[in-house]
């Protein structure tokens, strides 16, 4: 294989793990909801328009098992449990800000192209 394929390959994979982990319609806007301070189960499900309880349950597994969120249990009478954002997940920070940006530009030339049209 020639190194310029394989360095292709390796950036492809990258990418898919990358999406792997954030993607989705959800991922991101649990960790922005837990990061903004949403700690409990139904502050982050109240947090985010129109998500259900069985999608965060399995988002919030997911996102744990990427070592992005941690899963604490504070008191166990009744049984309170509390999520954050680990120490790793702040690394996501340096991609976040971009595709916020990004995501506000392409809406402006989606508008743009519409009134255009």
């Amino acid at each position: 294989m020639a190194t310029n394929e394989k360095r292709f390959k390796e950036k492809i994979q990258a990418v898919q793990d990358t999406m792997f982990v954030l993607g989705g319609k959800w991922k991101l806007a649990i960790v922005l909801s837990i990061y903004e301070g949403n700690k409990r189960f139904n502050d982050i499900a109240m947090a985010i328009p129109n998500i259900t309880n069985r999608v965060l349950s399995k988002e919030l597994k997911h996102l744990e098992e990427n070592l992005l969120v941690s899963r604490t249990i504070v008191s166990d009478s009744p049984v309170k449990i509390e999520y954050d954002v680990t120490d790793y997940c702040y690394s996501i920070g340096q991609i976040i800000k971009p595709m916020e940006q990004w995501g506000k530009n392409h809406k402006k030339k989606l508008i743009n192209e519409m009134r255009t049209s």
